[in-house]
């Protein structure tokens, strides 16, 4: 018998599964793919890959901003994706590693949940039956398709999956939803020179992040050449062609080389035996702030919570059910999960935006400066301005900081931990940043609140 059996090896799956084996624990892990899950195989790791290489063409054509000239510049997009399989191959080399030094059990295979009690969980997988004292179900999230006309069953529709198989660039590409990842996608062809159109239902691009910001990232895109059609409704897909309703409640129609669907993802509950044991779920599994569910030795993280779907959080989830598991003090907390979009320019936040911050009533005090207000940055990013908002509270306490210019992902950490640690604008003025750095512009906003 286990102390714990896994289902699921992504960011939920295996960071739980190598704390728990590192403390003693004996722990067992299925997956039925790879190892990292959607997010190293499938998702954040290979797309990250692909935007870095259309980062380096863009640094390589526009280098006479710098006083570097290059010619004949051109990319080759096999060597790009082989580029992304060695990088996801070697990342997940280095979990299996990861395993084998905590002393886990990797099975690969698709495992069901067969009943189960306060006492035990029963699992099978091809012929064998496990038991485990405790149960942590990862299984995460899958893309989700609308009821779509035409969209089912269409070559030219592809998922995030798909579209990171392709061995070819897309002669053009439609991509239905302006989410995170639908302006990850049209960052990358547009950066490679390939008309991109976004269709999206809101008024804005990037839902529930600052609508300023979000604003500018579409300007500054709109400017390359990206299509935006904001507010319109696809209503069907025949072949290559999409048809949405606009604004203003026209029909329009729009071809595309490749359709991208992103329109979100949901919580996978079904196809591993969850309806074989006593616990709740509804868009995901229901879980407390020990991200345990309704069954006491049954706990859930990441995707498949249906909460927060970002590799992140379900790292930290998988840190708080072992935790509790343990008897450790510790507890889920989501007012500073960032989120970022690695565009060129990257998008990045953490805690309240003005508009959550106004819907809630929340009175705060409002920092806002372009990031050339940072020296590095402006003798790294020729002709862009970039922005920084920093929320706070009448007191002084850190609300949110959201920012919009290249590396903020590589210093929103700092925001991060602010946030968490309940610090206030005093407090992180007497913190010496190093000079010159982008992460100065988190201290040049605060002497504006």
């Amino acid at each position: 018998m286990y102390d714990l059996a896994i289902l699921g090896g992504g960011p939920a799956g295996y960071v739980a599964a190598e704390n728990a084996g590192a403390r003693g624990v004996k722990t067992i892990l299925f997956e039925k793919r790879e190892l990292g899950g959607v997010c190293l195989n499938e998702g954040c790791i290979p797309t990250k890959t692909l935007l870095y290489s259309a980062k380096m063409y863009d640094h390589a054509t526009g280098g006479k901003k710098y006083g570097v000239t290059a010619e004949n510049v051109a990319f080759e997009y096999k060597k790009m994706v082989d580029r992304k399989t060695k990088v996801v191959r070697k990342l997940v080399a280095g979990i299996k590693m990861k395993m084998e030094h905590n002393n886990v059990e990797v099975i690969k295979g698709e495992a069901t949940i067969t009943g189960g009690d306060t006492g035990s969980i029963t699992i099978a997988c091809g012929e064998t039956t496990y038991t485990a004292a405790r149960l942590l179900i990862c299984t995460g999230s899958e893309a989700f398709v609308p009821p779509i006309p035409g969209a089912q069953d269409n070559a030219a529709v592809l998922t995030n999956r798909e579209i990171l198989a392709l061995t070819e660039a897309p002669q053009s590409l439609v991509v239905i939803g302006g989410g995170v990842i639908g302006m990850e996608f049209a960052s990358l062809y547009n950066s490679l020179g390939i008309p991109v159109t976004v269709i999206e239902m809101l008024p804005e691009i990037l839902g529930g992040l600052d609508s300023e910001i979000s604003a500018a990232l579409r300007g500054i895109y709109a400017k390359r050449g990206v299509k935006f059609n904001l507010q319109c409704k696809v209503t069907a897909i025949e072949g290559n062609t999409v048809h949405f309703t606009d604004a203003e409640g026209n029909e329009q129609s729009i071809e595309g080389d490749k359709i991208l669907m992103s329109v979100g993802r949901r919580a996978t509950l079904a196809g591993f035996g969850l309806e074989n044991i006593p616990v709740e779920a509804e868009r995901g599994i229901k879980v407390n702030g020990y991200m345990q569910t309704t069954m006491p030795n049954v706990y859930a993280a990441g995707d498949v919570t249906g909460f927060s779907l970002l590799a992140h959080t379900a790292s930290r989830e998988a840190e708080v059910a072992v935790n509790h598991m343990l008897g450790i003090e510790d507890k889920m907390e989501y007012n500073a999960i960032p989120g970022i979009v690695y565009t060129n320019p990257e998008v990045s936040g953490v805690g309240l935006t003005e508009e959550q911050a106004q819907s809630q009533g929340i009175e705060y005090r409002l920092s806002k400066l372009p990031m050339t207000y940072a020296g590095r940055f402006v003798a790294e990013n020729e002709g862009q301005t970039g922005l920084c908002k920093i929320l706070a509270t009448p007191e002084g306490k850190i609300l949110g900081v959201h920012m919009l210019g290249n590396p903020s992902s590589e210093f929103i950490c700092a925001a991060c931990m602010a946030i968490t640690n309940g610090l206030t604008v005093t407090d992180l003025r007497r913190t010496v940043f190093p000079h010159p750095t982008v992460s100065e512009i988190l201290k040049e906003g605060l002497f504006e609140i």
